[in-house]
Parts: structure tokens; sequence; C-alpha cells
């Protein structure tokens, strides 16, 4: 077949058409990401948005709550308000992509599963691309573990540290996808896991993996950050139960 013929019927997906409410949408993050608009940015009124998108106004209100629904953007009531810039936020990623792991079937043993891949893999990044300005809040997260009086502030001294270790490892996807992983987990299982843990070897744990990002041996940090995270799959298993369980959307 020769090139024009091809051009003269594209494939089914380029004639695809979409919602009006979607391709807005789709703009105005762009605009958003265009003008680098920070959190808690108002975007424009109503009004304006009509002229710049060229809409009927209840395409543009779908597109907005499109928006909001993701934890896009945030709709502020009242005098003075309107749609405000959110920040982007590894819950809201979770709770979307928790609809499609529910859809899928997925089980919670397999994002603990997922959770053993990541976290080893981003300590090793943690290390290698090792910036000196997190020095210090790392070593408050370790300490962090260690002041912890009660259950509540133990269980979100450890979940901190982890969390500070995927940001550390200065991969954006990798980051917002782990840490949602970790956030659905921690959603259905942390009361449990935390309440099994000995937190005195948890922090002898958390200190030593520190100590190897710091000084920069990505091997070591890996290999900790895996027996750690195997030690802590070992600790689900005893509620079996909840692993066998479908992922739901919350």
């Amino acid at each position: 077949m020769s090139e024009t013929r091809q051009a003269a019927h594209p494939p089914t997906w380029a004639r695809r058409t979409e919602k009006v409410s979607v391709v807005v949408a789709r703009e105005i993050v762009r605009d958003i990401v265009r003008q680098r608009l920070a959190p808690g940015s108002t975007l424009e009124p109503e009004g304006a948005m009509l002229r710049r998108y060229r809409v009927a106004r209840a395409s543009l209100r779908e597109a907005l709550r499109i928006l909001e629904t993701h934890g896009l953007i945030r709709i502020k009531p009242g005098p003075g308000g309107g749609p405000v810039v959110a920040e982007v936020d590894s819950g809201d990623f979770g709770r979307m992509a928790s609809m499609f792991f529910q859809a899928l079937g997925v089980r919670v043993a397999e994002l603990v599963d997922t959770r053993l891949v990541l976290e080893p893999l981003l300590t090793r990044l943690a290390a290698e691309r090792r910036d000196p300005d997190w020095d210090a809040r790392l070593r408050e997260a370790v300490q962090a573990g260690f002041d912890a009086s009660d259950a509540e502030e133990w269980a979100k001294a450890a979940e901190g540290f982890h969390s500070l270790i995927l940001s550390m490892a200065g991969n954006r996807p990798l980051n917002l996808v782990a840490l949602a992983v970790r956030d659905i987990l921690a959603d259905r299982l942390a009361g449990l896991v935390y309440a099994d843990l000995n937190r005195e070897e948890t922090r002898r744990v958390h200190a030593a993996i520190a100590e190897a990002i710091l000084a920069g041996e990505a091997d070591k940090a890996e290999r900790l950050m895996r027996e750690h995270m195997h030690d802590y799959a070992d600790t689900v298993a005893v509620h079996s139960g909840l692993l066998a369980e479908t992922v739901d959307w919350r």
C-alpha cells in the first residue's frame, strides 16, 4: 500500500474522538505546567476560562471535576474561590491506582511483592545519587524512630524514614509509584504490621541503611533494604487472610 493511501486511512485510534471535557482537562493541565503555577495558585475565573478554551460551561465544569477527582486541583468555596492548583500527592495517585487494581483483581500480596522490588532499587539510587542536602534530614528521620514514645509516633517515624529514602532516589515516577504502593499498604496493614515489628531491631536496621546511603555504599544499602523488606513481608505473611484480599478502591 502506498504512503498516500496509508495517510488517507489512519488507524482507528488516530480517528477516535474524545469528550470535550477530557480535551479541556488536558489543556488546563498543560497550561498549569506551562505557566509554572505553584500549588495554591488560583486558576482564571470561569468566564475567562470559557473564552480561553472556547467550550460550553457544562464541558468546562466537567473538565474541572475530572481534575478535582484526580487530585490535581481543588475547588475553593465562597467569595474569591474557584479552582486552585493542588499539591501533587501520592495518596491521590494511589487512590486512582487502587481503582484499577480492584478492577484487575490485584491482591494485597502482589502489592507487597511490588514493594519488595521497588524499595531496594530506590535505596540503591539514593546511595548512588547521594545529595549532601538530604543528609541532615535522613539523620533526623532515623532519630525520630529512636525518639518515638508510643505506637502512633513509632509508625509515623518508620513510614517517614521509608518515604524520605524514596524521595532521595531522585526519580519522580518511581518515587510516586513506590509511595502510592506504600500508602495503599499502610492504609490496610500498618496498624497490624507495626504492632508486630521488633522496634529495636527495626531502629538498628534503619540506622544501618542510612549510614550506607550517607557513605555512598549502594550495594550495601540495597542489600540491607532488601533484607529489611523481606522481614516486613514475613511479618505481613502472618495475616494471610489480608494478603489474599483484593485491593479495593478507597
